[in-house]
């Protein structure tokens, strides 16, 4: 399997962008592609060795999936590393620029069901929700 890195700078401190990336609540209102998904339930056990889970949804109830995981390291404001089902890997980091901008960069181990510039296209659209989230929360 490929690795594949996708990144964003947002505008705002690493506790609240930490806190956007792993409240269950807040994951809920930013972990989708685009516009027509959705993602209606979230849980996040966030420590090594605590699961989590979310349902990603089509808005119009024609499709779902669940996206789950373990998680394998966790450094408080600086990594969040887990295996999704399936065993593949993600490691997300987190880089404060300064007191109001961190960079998250996260890398993923591709699957083989979709080529692999639509996974990063996907990949990066959800991350350019959660910066949009985080700047407008």
């Amino acid at each position: 399997m490929a690795m594949i890195t996708v990144e964003v700078v947002v505008n705002r401190g690493v506790d609240k962008v930490w806190k956007n990336w792993t409240a269950a609540e807040s994951v809920k209102k930013w972990n989708h592609a685009s516009d027509d998904w959705e993602c209606p339930k979230a849980t996040n056990e966030l420590a090594t060795g605590g699961e989590f889970s979310y349902i990603m949804a089509a808005k119009d109830g024609s499709r779902s999936f669940d996206f789950n995981g373990v998680y394998t390291a966790v450094k408080l404001y600086k990594l969040i590393e887990y295996e999704m089902e399936g065993g593949r890997k993600v490691s997300i980091v987190f880089n404060p620029i300064d007191k109001e901008s961190t960079k998250v960069t996260q890398t993923f181990e591709t699957e083989t069901e979709y080529p692999e510039e639509k996974q990063r296209e996907g990949w990066q659209a959800i991350m350019d929700n959660f910066k949009k989230y985080c700047e407008e929360s």
